[in-house]
């Protein structure tokens, strides 16, 4: 960021990202920052945190805020939690992204529009645009969503291309507020080392176990050190059953060691540094009962 003699005509702000779950918020954040602070899965409602990625760029400062997917599907304490989540984050933002999918509007998308607040300025992201082979659908299909809500802009992106992302940005500046900036311009997340560790096993976990593991299970930090440069992380998988205890173990250990890997590996490009890590599984049931057990966690 170029040094400025004062921020008279700096903006920065908070741009929520909302959509219905499994969308590709996460992929749409990560890559509009350059780097992975948000997982990401083919499972949906990966994410349950709000996780805030930074992006400093000359005399703007973008803190975009991932949510969960808004979910209607099961009235559970989880869920309740997860969608709280969703609906605090949108009135304190200065900009919402709703995110749908090129071609697909369901009952799902039209929940979350209907939450929408009418005094934020919200921009229609169309995102897999480049999955559409049929481009002359994308102009009455822009059109019939733009019809349901009053937005400010509609921008048709690829997240996994980098298509339209900086017309996306474009569109943002011009909704932010004047304000000197809020982090440091190299801060690409206000999130600590270890609630980021936490996250990465917590991708892998899903990514090789997928849909059998159920949502209740978590990841926990149990020791985290630091020596220079080097990460020693010690972490606990919960599960509820023995059951699941074998599930994410593997044959040998096998499941275990590839998601083991592939964290470690995920956590030294973030961290830019070399990490130990070692990853436990546990069984412990009735952690998750309610809401309290919820917070307990770590789930806001």
């Amino acid at each position: 960021m170029s040094q400025l003699n004062s921020f008279d005509e700096f903006r920065c702000g908070y741009i929520a990202i909302v959509g219905r779950p499994n969308v590709g918020k996460s992929t749409l954040m990560n890559t509009l920052i350059g780097a992975k602070v948000s997982i990401t899965s083919r499972k949906a409602q990966t994410t349950r945190h709000r996780i805030t990625g930074i992006q400093t760029k000359d005399d703007t400062q973008f803190i975009y805020v991932d949510t969960p997917g808004f979910q209607t599907r099961h009235a559970n304490p989880l869920n309740r939690t997860l969608n709280r989540t969703v609906t605090n984050t949108l009135t304190a933002s200065d900009v919402i992204l709703m995110l749908i999918e090129a071609g697909t509007f369901g009952a799902a998308d039209q929940q979350v529009i209907d939450l929408l607040p009418k005094n934020v300025p919200v921009i229609l992201v169309i995102n897999k645009s480049d999955r559409v082979k049929d481009k002359a659908i994308m102009m009455p299909f822009a059109q019939r969503i733009m019809s349901l809500f009053p937005f400010a802009a509609v921008v048709p992106v690829s997240a996994t291309l980098k298509f339209q992302l900086d017309n996306l940005e474009s569109e943002i500046k011009k909704y932010l507020p004047l304000n000197p900036p809020v982090f440091d311009p190299d801060d690409i997340t206000d999130r600590s080392e270890k609630f980021l560790a936490t996250e990465i096993v917590r991708e892998k976990l899903f990514r090789f176990v997928g849909d059998e593991l159920p949502y209740t299970s978590t990841v926990l930090i149990e020791k985290f050190e630091q020596e220079g440069n080097l990460r020693r992380i010690f972490i606990a998988i919960l599960v509820d059953r023995d059951g699941h205890k074998s599930m994410v173990i593997g044959n040998k250990g096998a499941r275990l060691k590839d998601i083991s890997t592939q964290s470690r590996q995920d956590m030294e490009k973030l961290f830019g540094g070399p990490v130990y890590l070692e990853i436990w599984v546990k069984v412990k049931s009735g952690w998750a009962d309610n809401e309290a057990g919820l917070r307990a966690y770590g789930y806001e």
